[in-house]
């Protein structure tokens, strides 16, 4: 591995034999019990696909890349992608069937909650126990003890035995553990969903402190807000494979589009299958570009969003609403109609969202029919997205990328000023 790279994984693949029985001890009775139960299994399975019931799969196909000191790099996926067995095999707890996974220096795991505490042991003797699992000596974990019970907030509970701990206290001090203790690596995975808000703030606070030390942070998650705001660069895993490893933005971009919904429109043509109550229920939400159902716009045109829905009782006094997220779930504005009064029947609202309002990127659209002003009656996360897609005809004459969500067109006025020199 070269000396520029902290982390070096060439072709690893790992496979696993669905279905397979792993040697065990068993006893006497269950012994003879197998072996009277042995030809009638034989009868049933005769004749079956590959004559047993074992099948292979991989959980990692090919996958290389490296990572040099100092990066984070984020790992998205779906569930089942392959994320969580390539950081065991690059953590040694699991072997690859092919392919090398090089480590330079120390590794700190996050990979589980308790992964390589002992339960029976109180927290301060685990501490101990993590120094010297990573070829620490006691000295040298002692000076990161204060930290680390610090950050976990377990003093009271130190010598009280870990499995008496809360989920949540085992991830604080195993968080703190991999943290402060002298690792050049860290591999963490989606546990930091078990903590509070503010300790998950915190964490991802420390991870970017660890980074700016120069240390390698692997780093797992389904928040696309967390991956953004520390990783610079992210993998992106499907089937087991490595289909992306680019800068973070483009490669979320990819990932969204590709798990978001194929249409811009949804329907419920049954109201008995239909979200809602017994008094309104959607039928169909669409975003459409002029007459025509779409998802892909340009800068400059106007999106119309339509939701249909019926009314089951005479007089109720509805309204329609959604809200437009980014392609992070973060809140780009809410708009919501006029209160009106409704008799039983299919009803469509209309709203359109004006061009050059939208900056480039994926939106998701949640609808919501409400009644009597603020009585949610349905609700659909995710309803429906869509992709504005940058163009090079822009009013306001500038061709680069611009941040933010929204870029509307504003006027501008420029005034003389009397020379005050």
């Amino acid at each position: 591995m070269s000396v520029e790279h902290s982390i070096s994984a060439v072709a690893l693949s790992k496979r696993y034999s669905i279905g397979a029985r792993t040697a065990s001890y068993r006893t006497l009775r269950e012994a003879i019990s197998d072996g009277a139960k042995a030809p009638f299994r034989r009868l049933r399975t005769r004749g079956s696909s590959a004559g047993g019931r074992v099948v292979d799969h991989w959980a990692l196909r090919d996958v290389s890349f490296e990572v040099t000191p100092g990066e984070v790099v984020g790992i998205i996926g779906r569930n089942g992608a392959g994320k969580s067995t390539l950081l065991k095999v690059l953590s040694q707890i699991t072997e690859p069937t092919s392919g090398t996974a090089l480590i330079r220096g120390r590794i700190g795991t996050l990979l589980e909650v308790g992964t390589g505490f002992h339960p029976e042991l109180t927290g301060r003797e685990n501490v101990y126990l993590s120094g010297a699992i990573l070829g620490m000596s006691r000295q040298e974990t002692r000076r990161a003890f204060d930290d680390i019970v610090e950050f976990a907030d377990v003093r009271a509970f130190l010598d009280t035995p870990l499995k008496r701990y809360s989920s949540g206290m085992y991830v604080r001090l195993a968080f703190a553990v991999a943290a402060f203790l002298s690792t050049e690596v860290l591999l963490v995975d989606e546990v930091l969903a078990v903590g509070d808000l503010e300790f998950q703030r915190r964490c991802l606070g420390q991870i970017g402190e660890i980074a700016s030390g120069g240390r390698t942070v692997l780093f797992v998650s389904h928040s696309m807000a967390s991956i953004t705001a520390l990783c610079s660069r992210c993998l992106l895993l499907q089937d087991g494979r490595l289909v992306a490893d680019d800068v973070t933005s483009q490669v979320i971009e990819r990932y969204v589009q590709e798990t978001a919904n194929e249409g811009g429109e949804i329907i419920w043509p049954d109201p008995a299958d239909a979200p809602g109550s017994q008094l309104l229920k959607l039928h169909a939400v669409r975003v459409k570009l002029g007459p025509a159902t779409s998802r892909d716009f340009g800068m400059g045109d106007d999106i119309t969003i339509e939701v249909d829905f019926w009314c089951l009782k005479d007089g109720l006094d509805c309204s329609v609403s959604f809200h437009l997220h980014d392609y992070l779930r973060y809140a780009v504005f809410q708009s919501r109609s006029g209160e009106s009064t409704r008799n039983i029947g299919l009803y469509r609202a209309t709203a359109t969202i004006p061009g050059h309002y939208l900056n480039n990127g994926l939106f998701r659209v949640k609808a919501i029919l409400l009644r009597d002003t603020n009585c949610v009656e349905a609700k659909v996360e995710d309803a429906v997205t869509f992709y504005v897609h940058d163009t090079a005809e822009r009013q306001d004459g500038y061709l680069g990328e611009l941040i933010g969500v929204v870029r509307p067109t504003l006027e501008w006025q420029f005034d003389e000023l009397p020379d005050l020199s």
